[in-house]
């Protein structure tokens, strides 16, 4: 197999930096300066799915360098439902609660913690009543 076409990163090169973007979730409203629910390390994206996030979130997204890309600060629930949508527009990041549907399948889910895997299937009750859900992590020491 050739490695013509390919990057850095899939030719295994471990000597050039790669840029990631740090998710950091915030609840707001305990004790003086907040407490962290999750710092998650992830390839840049745009969007995230945070599982059972609390009633108000500060979100941080920054760089390697620690350079803020964007932020959304006291970000209140927006619906009853086990999931929220945290979205960059332009500096910004917006919350919308959701229940998953297909079109989400392949986000990037962020727990609490930090942890962060690939959302694989969800289901759910026509009342909501209860759900079903698959998470695929992936770890690696390089």
């Amino acid at each position: 197999m050739t490695t013509a076409g390919r990057s850095w990163l899939e030719r295994g090169a471990t000597n050039l930096p790669k840029t990631q973007h740090y998710w950091e979730v915030w609840y707001p409203r305990a004790g003086a300066t907040g407490l962290l629910v999750a710092r998650g390390q992830i390839d840049p994206t745009e969007r995230i799915i945070l599982h059972a996030a609390p009633e108000f979130v500060t979100v941080e997204v920054y760089d390697n360098a620690r350079h803020t890309i964007a932020r959304g600060e006291d970000l209140p629930r927006t619906a009853d439902t086990p999931m929220c949508l945290l979205r960059i527009e332009h500096a910004a990041v917006m919350r919308e609660d959701i229940w998953p549907s297909e079109s989400h399948l392949g986000s990037i889910v962020l727990l609490a913690g930090g942890e962060a895997g690939v959302l694989k299937s969800w289901w759910n009750a026509g009342d909501r009543s209860e759900w079903r859900w698959q998470l695929e992590l992936y770890n690696s020491r390089k």
